[in-house]
């Protein structure tokens, strides 16, 4: 498993950098900004592991640009900042989870574990087919099918319901959706996203099926397995 890790606190880089490849991991360093987002850009992770407060370009910065791009490498945030604003923050740009310092080293190799199995789990490079229960989306074909039955969307709902099953049971915010579904210099202000999530809500959440789409009231959507 190959992690990238962006840390500018030599001390603590040296204690992960060794922890981490004494438990198997593969492990190349970042110490700036700048550095980071050129190895995001370049090679494939499996993880990265996150400071928010680096040099040069600062870790929400770094947040944007990877989701930006299209990226949806499972991202852990590192961080000193412990207040739940910076949390939210940190998850709302596109952290996948987040673990305040000082943290128990065997915790962060429980959650490295955990978030990589998910993100196996909700996406199959091999066959390119994400599936939430009984909905599946095949992203080269362009096609939809639920339970037994295709739906046929059109291009922005496909759009938009593939952005949320990559990132399925996590609440993806309003300005996220709007970035990478319509282009991050969208207006803010409009009603698009609760236009198109209310077509996807009418071919898929039938009434004689579980409900699949959840608004999440002050925060986003997200497309939720049942339990």
């Amino acid at each position: 498993m190959h992690v990238l890790l962006i840390e500018d606190n030599r001390r603590l880089s040296d204690f992960l950098v060794k922890g981490l490849e004494e438990s198997g991991f593969g492990v190349v360093l970042a110490e700036t900004g700048t550095e980071a987002r050129q190895l995001i850009s370049e090679r494939k992770w499996d993880v990265i592991l996150l400071d928010i407060m680096l040099p040069n370009i600062d870790g929400y910065e770094l947040l944007q640009y990877t989701r930006f791009k299209e990226n949806h490498t499972p991202i852990i945030v590192l961080s000193a900042l412990n207040g739940i604003d910076d949390n939210v923050k940190a998850l709302e740009h596109g952290a996948d989870d987040y673990l305040s310092k000082p943290f128990h080293f065997k915790e962060l190799i429980a959650r490295i574990h955990a978030l990589t199995r998910r993100f196996k789990k909700n996406y199959n490079e091999q066959t390119n087919i994400l599936q939430s229960d009984d909905l599946k989306l095949y992203v080269d074909e362009h096609r939809v099918i639920r339970g037994e039955k295709e739906i046929k969307l059109t291009l922005q709902e496909f759009k938009l319901l593939k952005y949320l099953m990559e990132n399925k049971n996590r609440i993806m915010s309003r300005t996220q959706i709007l970035d990478t579904v319509w282009g991050h210099n969208y207006d803010t202000n409009t009603n698009i996203i609760d236009v198109y999530i209310s077509y996807l809500r009418t071919k898929i959440d039938t009434t004689d099926l579980p409900k699949l789409i959840e608004t999440v009231k002050g925060v986003g959507y997200r497309i939720r397995t049942i339990d």
